[in-house]
């Protein structure tokens, strides 16, 4: 029972330690650091379904640090939707730090911390009460983030990270100025607290909470990667590593879980005097990143820039469908969410695999040989019969898999989440414009996804220069696990739908939330 009383701070204290350990083993030991982040991403994967299990007996979870209740002492809220999140950015963090074993980790010192570190800041956001905390961990995932982005060599990585440094740097500047006006109107960064200063705040300390709320609001949006404020996320994400930017994947949905809690508790359907859950300028902004992503997808060169603008396909689907006042869809939401970050962290890692070998300027070569061919016969000689070697069939599979999923393609679980946000925004009558656009643009994003996806896999598989066909198992084996994650919430899809409606109607109606912080 003790463990269980303590099991939502191991999620922080296990990378934190681990992190720390590894940090003053000497860089000459690598595979001793790298067992030590492995075992610990590994516990962090058992705590994270501990969680999840733990949340669905009892809803909300409350852990007071220091046995200080809430609101002046520093509380962890373990609920459905936080307790998930926690098992996916571990999930994530096994995935890369298996893939590094080939050589990535060998590029520069300290890679297994600063992973460890991230991981730290990552379930610390999702699990914290407070605002303040939440500040913390965002920084704490920032600076790890910023070593991690610079992590190899080349002039692309190195300007495209002092980018990334740069804007997340303005964002938190906002971040602690939103935090302070709030704090200045309210005396409290409590969560469960401030929801209940919105609801009896008098006019002028609303005002100045308001204010703070929308500064707070923006820093979010900028780490969320919402247009016009994504222009950072692109380059910074496709100059990365393989390994990175598959871990780099589940950050975007940090900002996005940031809105999506904070917005809920002060705006859900149990506070009195408060506008309702939708907020029609979030559905705009949401559809025109989405719009956005689309566009960069078509138009991407090479598979880098295309994992990346993905990502900004999946940030504004979910910032357009979570600002729709709809539970169901906002359920539907999480499990796209859950089911397509960890296909864009198997892209991320095909990046490295079916790059190695291509010379820069490849692709647009290829591009202008079809456009232009030079005889104007289009018969080529070919090799009958050739033989696809093992690893190049099974990198092709895996790609064929994460198209699938991205583009919400049957039979994967990325269908099953699109038809369930199309389901959810078609059952009310008469069917609202806000809906039918949505329901347009999740369907050519889709399509959007597919195109781009198919040209990219036939210029990788059937177009000369060959892939490299010498893949490890270390390489592999990252990939199929992120594979087989959305093969198995495919297969239970239901029970995963359900787990997450209900942690969607938690998020729209916290009353429980903050009857359990505040121990009323």
């Amino acid at each position: 029972r003790s463990m269980q009383e303590h099991l939502p701070i191991l999620p922080i204290v296990l990378p934190l330690s681990a992190g720390a350990l590894a940090l003053i083993i000497d860089e000459r030991r690598l595979r001793l650091k790298a067992a030590i982040a492995i075992g610990a991403a590994a516990a962090l994967i058992a705590l994270g379904m501990a969680l999840v299990v733990l949340a669905g007996a009892s809803t909300v979870t409350v852990y007071r640090v220091g046995d200080w209740a809430a609101p002046f002492g520093i509380v962890l809220v373990v609920d459905r939707i936080s307790a998930v999140l926690v098992l996916l950015a571990s999930v994530l963090g096994l995935a890369s730090l298996v893939f590094s074993l080939a050589r990535w980790h060998r590029a520069a010192p300290r890679f297994h911390s600063l992973v460890l570190f991230l991981l730290m800041g990552v379930n610390g956001a999702f699990l914290t009460g407070d605002l303040f905390n939440l500040f913390v961990f965002f920084e704490v995932v920032l600076a790890a983030s910023y070593g991690l982005a610079l992590y190899g060599s080349g002039e692309l990585r190195v300007t495209a990270s002092l980018h990334y440094i740069t804007v997340n740097l303005a964002a938190s500047l906002l971040f602690l100025v939103g935090v302070s006006l709030i704090y200045g109107a309210t005396g409290t960064l409590n969560m469960a607290d401030l929801a209940r200063h919105w609801r009896g705040a008098v006019t002028g300390d609303r005002l100045l909470f308001e204010i703070g709320g929308g500064i707070l609001g923006i820093a979010f949006l900028v780490k969320a990667g919402m247009w016009p404020l994504c222009f950072w996320l692109p380059p910074a994400y496709a100059a990365s590593s393989a390994p990175v930017g598959a871990l780099f994947a589940v950050l975007s949905k940090v900002g996005i879980y940031a809105v999506l809690r904070t917005g809920a508790l002060f705006l859900g359907a149990d506070v009195e005097a408060a506008p309702s859950a939708g907020t029609p300028w979030l559905v705009v902004a949401g559809a025109a990143t989405l719009a956005f992503g689309m566009l960069g997808v078509l138009a991407a060169q090479n598979l880098a820039r295309l994992a990346s603008y993905c990502v900004l396909v999946s940030s504004g689907t979910l910032l357009a469908v979570i600002a729709i006042d709809n539970v169901a869809l906002t359920g539907a939401a999480l499990y796209y969410l859950v089911v397509s970050t960890p296909a864009l962290s198997a892209l991320f890692l095909l990046v490295d695999l079916l790059e190695r070998g291509r010379t820069p300027g490849s692709d647009v070569l290829a591009v202008t040989a079809e456009a232009f061919n030079a005889d104007g016969d289009d018969r080529e000689d070919e090799e009958v019969g050739t033989v696809i070697p093992a690893a190049a069939a099974l990198l092709g599979i895996a790609f064929a898999g994460c198209a699938i999923m991205l583009a919400g393609l049957p039979p994967l679980a990325g269908f099953v989440g699109k038809v369930a946000m199309l389901d959810a925004l078609l059952e009310s009558d008469p069917v609202s414009l806000t809906s039918w656009t949505m329901l347009a643009l999740l369907l050519a994003s889709g399509l959007a996804t597919i195109i781009a996806m198919a040209r990219t896999g036939i210029r990788r598989f059937w177009t000369p220069p060959a892939i490299a066909t010498q893949v490890r198992v270390v390489e592999m084996a990252p990939v199929a696990l992120l594979l087989l994650v959305c093969v198995a919430l495919t297969i239970n899809a239901g029970a995963a739908l359900r787990y997450l409606d209900e942690a969607a109607r938690a998020l729209q109606a916290p009353g429980q939330y903050v009857e359990q912080v505040l121990g009323r």
